[in-house]
C-alpha cells in the first residue's frame, strides 16, 4: 500500500506506482467525493483518450484527404447551391 501526506497548500500526491498503474497523465482531472471515513479520489473521464485520426475512423470517409482550402470551397459551394434553390433557380 502506497501512502502519501497533504502539503502546505493542501495538495496530495499520487504516488507514482499508483499513476502508471492506471496511466493518469499530468493535467489528468478528478472528482474528489466525502465518504463516511474520508475521501474518493476517481479520474472525472472514464474512458481512455483517443487521437484524431482514430476519431475521424468513425466517419466512415475513406478518400483522400482534403486541404481546409478545399473543404471551405466545399462548404461555400454547398451554401450557394442551397441558397439558389431555395429562391427558386
Amino acid at each position: 500500500m502506497a501512502t502519501t501526506q497533504l502539503s502546505s497548500k493542501g495538495q496530495v500526491v499520487i504516488p507514482k506506482s499508483v499513476r502508471q498503474a492506471h496511466q493518469w497523465l499530468p493535467g489528468t482531472k478528478f472528482v474528489v467525493e466525502e465518504m463516511s471515513g474520508g475521501i474518493l479520489i476517481r479520474p472525472l473521464q472514464t474512458f481512455p483518450p483517443t487521437t484524431l485520426k482514430e476519431g475521424l475512423g468513425c466517419t466512415g470517409y475513406g478518400g483522400r484527404s482534403r486541404t481546409v482550402k478545399e473543404m471551405r470551397e466545399g462548404v461555400d459551394e454547398e451554401i450557394g447551391r442551397r441558397w439558389r434553390r431555395g429562391r427558386g433557380k
